[in-house]
């Protein structure tokens, strides 16, 4: 049986996760962030980003990375989670992980006591806007750095 689970970036285990960005194609890349990237931004904003491996038993398939500061959320929808980054590995796309881990962050931020869930995406291509929509989130409507704001009532 497969588990998907999130598990701290450390010594052992920062190179692969850098690695699992290089899986992605050229349109992927231009969408999301490096893991490297968003690890180096998580280390200066470590008051409030929460970045984690998606592993599937023992291996890293994808990166996440929360951030728990809603001040540019309007104030009806707070307390709220902001979804900074989330990717899967090519080779593990298409087969329900992307869904399963965020299923896991849906009920994480439920336990957690948050109203809504926020996240934004490039409109570049279909994906991961369709993802996002499919899952459930609301199009906001707004813009912001050239992203599409979307939400997810909680």
């Amino acid at each position: 049986m497969s588990t998907l689970t999130f598990v701290t970036v450390n010594n052992e285990n920062y190179q692969k996760v850098f690695d699992l960005s290089m899986t992605l194609s050229e349109e992927q890349k231009r969408c999301v962030a490096s893991n490297e990237r968003s690890l180096a931004q998580a280390y200066v904003n470590i008051d409030v980003a929460w970045p984690r491996a998606i592993y599937l038993n023992d291996f890293p398939i994808g990166f996440v990375m929360l951030s728990y500061d809603d001040e540019d959320i309007p104030e009806k929808d707070r307390p709220a989670l902001y979804l900074w980054r989330f990717m899967i590995a090519k080779d593990y796309q298409a087969q329900g992980y992307g869904k399963m881990a965020m299923e896991m962050l849906i009920a994480k931020a439920r336990e957690e006591g948050f109203k809504t869930f926020y996240t934004s995406c490039d409109m570049t291509g279909p994906m991961p806007y369709q993802f996002y929509i499919k899952y459930g989130f609301i199009d906001t409507g707004t813009v912001d750095e050239d992203e599409e704001v979307l939400k997810f009532v909680l």
